[in-house]
């Protein structure tokens, strides 16, 4: 797993901002729908689990709701991430001089900072950092 500017200039290079932009939205929503089905796995262990039953199965049944439970706070957690990561960088493209939104092209030669990915409007030309 790369570093934030890597994944982001590598993204946006091969298929363009605006494809970018949908494909976190679609991986967002994705893991979403991963975060209800763990839900409803959850709410499923919750109703099976019998104290009556051998301890093998509910042991079984415990080790599904846990299951159930960390890949719901994993889901949730990318679901969260990749919205928030869209936004940010969505609420940056934006061209400070012509308004111009997701029209513009990396910039290789500028070094910024660590968390910062340097562009160039296709109107105007003007130059600016998308960081997140």
């Amino acid at each position: 797993m790369g570093t934030w500017r890597s994944e982001l200039s590598e993204g946006i290079r091969q298929r363009g901002f605006r494809k970018w932009y949908e494909r976190e939205l679609i991986s967002g929503h994705a893991h979403l729908v991963l975060t209800v089905l763990s839900a409803l796995g959850l709410l499923g262990g919750f109703e099976v689990y019998d104290r009556q039953a051998p301890w093998f199965d509910q042991l079984l049944t415990l080790l599904a709701v846990l299951a159930s439970a960390l890949i719901g706070g994993w889901a949730l957690r990318r679901y969260l991430y990749r919205l928030m990561n869209a936004e940010v960088v969505a609420n940056q493209a934006v061209c400070p001089q012509c308004q111009t939104y997701a029209r513009f092209d990396l910039v290789a030669d500028q070094q910024p900072a660590r968390d910062a990915v340097g562009v160039c409007c296709r109107q105007c030309g003007q130059r600016w950092l998308i960081s997140r």
